[in-house]
């Protein structure tokens, strides 16, 4: 059995990339990825801010390499993933995480913060996917990882911009899917539900809104980041294999209800 899980499961020689990796869920998805074998580059918007990150990967004598990218900025993508390959040779997993949230109402809502929010949420994940894609593309082998949402399927209150994004992240999810299914390179992506994270933080300050939206969760609860370490090494490892193009909710049951 334990030879079982761990040709299915296990990461040993992999390569992944992990961007929005300086706390919350890309954190605890890129520790995941290392305690099942990989080798993780952690990505964030400022090489400082990936400190705590690289002290508990460091700790856990998991390899890494830490790379800073603004990721509207598709000339530093492009850098991040020419750098991954040069220092490991190869990109095995791409976990397209980074993302921004504004909120406001939509007859409000500025020009300046829709663009900030597609641009980092939508176009920059595409930027990665098709960076990292062309790699694997050639290698005959990847698994590609987008981070959407509940949003991906609704459209909640005061964030168009995002859920936009969002929605719009399924849908490239799925035509990447389609193209790149044939050639051994599996996209996929995990929508989280409620979590508890820097960007839900004034959500849940509003008392009203974290009621009920906490009634509606059927565990009762916000997810927390370390809630999706599970999805992340499955959706990255053999044993997903055959998954192509599929959304897959950690919602604490929030989509069933």
């Amino acid at each position: 059995m334990q030879d079982y899980l761990v040709k299915q499961f296990g990461l040993s020689g992999k390569v992944a990339i992990v961007t929005g990796a300086t706390r919350g869920l890309g954190q605890a998805m890129a520790i995941a990825l290392g305690e099942a074998g990989a080798t993780v580059v952690v990505v964030g918007s400022r090489i400082e801010n990936l400190s705590d990150t690289v002290n508990i990967l460091e700790d856990k004598n998991i390899p890494f390499l830490a790379l800073a990218c603004n990721q509207s900025d598709g000339e530093q993508i492009i850098k991040v993933v020419n750098d991954s390959i040069a220092k490991f040779g190869k990109i095995d997993i791409l976990v397209n995480n980074a993302g921004t949230i504004k909120r406001s109402p939509a007859h409000e809502f500025s020009d300046e913060d829709w663009d900030e929010v597609i641009n980092v949420n939508l176009n920059g994940v595409f930027k990665f996917c098709r960076e990292v894609g062309k790699h694997m593309l050639t290698q005959g082998s990847g698994k590609i990882i987008n981070i959407a949402s509940l949003l991906s399927f609704s459209g909640g209150i005061t964030v168009p911009a995002y859920a936009a994004s969002k929605g719009g992240v399924a849908q490239l999810t799925k035509a990447l899917a389609n193209e790149w299914a044939s050639a051994g390179v599996q996209v996929n992506a995990i929508a989280p539900g409620y979590f508890e994270t820097d960007n839900t933080y004034n959500l849940r300050q509003d008392t009203e809104r974290h009621t009920s939206i906490t009634a509606r969760i059927p565990t009762g609860e916000w997810g927390k980041p370390e809630d999706l370490a599970g999805a992340t090494v499955f959706l990255s490892s053999k044993a997903s294999d055959y998954m192509n193009g599929h959304i897959m909710l950690v919602d604490g049951g929030w989509m069933a209800r």
